[in-house]
């Protein structure tokens, strides 16, 4: 069965060349030219991926995507922009975005960049669409009141599964098969985004805090994540009950 992109652009000859190359290379697209349109297309519709613009009529693509994460849509979003722009590239991670690209690109790099992704999640595509402890695998990592799923890409918080994004997972499971070794900005972003964000630890910063939001009762005393200052971070089992 081919996998759903819904790709997002208001420029008709990009959107054209994107959907033309995707569809050669066996995906199934969806295509949509302004905000809103995108935005009632995600929240209606199941994709695989979405390919979104950031500068877009009606609604922008930062806006789509912050309302999507706040409707618990968690489906991966590959970024464009025409922009080279440093604080774009923060926000959109910062609002849910799984990765971003600059305008302008060759196919071959989307088509790349969205296998990639899938990749990564490809453990959830297999899983049914099946959530809760019955439905996962038997290879678990605990940690306090903290489970991972990695065969079926899920995390439990509680007894309760997380919405994360491909990113965080990425993130928490190198954290977790690291536990208790204090890991650097740079060790994170080579793990994690490999051939990606050379250099900008930003982006680890950002993910930390969205990890934190999820599994910490207190974000400023964090039980689990704790920052190692100077250095980078470190995954520990809580000492006392969390």
């Amino acid at each position: 069965m081919s996998q759903r992109l819904l790709i997002v652009d208001d420029e008709e000859s990009i959107l054209t060349l994107l959907q033309f190359n995707l569809e050669q290379s066996g995906f199934e697209v969806t295509t949509a030219m302004d905000g809103s349109s995108a935005l009632k297309l995600a929240m209606k519709e199941t994709f695989d991926l979405l390919i979104l613009d950031l500068m877009l009529p009606e609604m922008d693509g930062l806006d789509v995507c912050k309302q999507l994460r706040q409707n618990k849509v968690s489906t991966p979003i590959l970024m464009l922009t025409a922009k080279d722009d440093e604080f774009d590239k923060v926000l959109g991670l910062e609002l849910g975005a799984d990765d971003y690209m600059t305008k302008p690109f060759s196919p071959r790099e989307v088509i790349a960049r969205v296998r990639a992704i899938l990749r990564r999640i490809q453990p959830v595509i297999n899983s049914d669409n099946q959530t809760g402890q019955s439905s996962l695998s038997e290879n678990v990592i605990k940690f306090g009141e903290v489970e991972i799923y990695p065969d079926n890409y899920e995390v439990l918080f509680k007894n309760t599964a997380l919405e994360l994004t491909p990113k965080e997972f990425e993130l928490l499971l190198y954290l977790a098969n690291h536990k208790g070794r204090v890991l650097t900005r740079d060790q994170l972003l080579n793990a994690v985004w490999n051939y990606e964000f050379v250099g900008d630890t930003r982006i680890v910063d950002v993910h930390i805090s969205h990890l934190r939001e999820k599994i910490e009762a207190n974000t400023k005393k964090p039980v689990y994540i704790k920052t190692i200052r100077g250095l980078g971070y470190k995954l520990e089992e809580p000492l006392v009950d969390v």
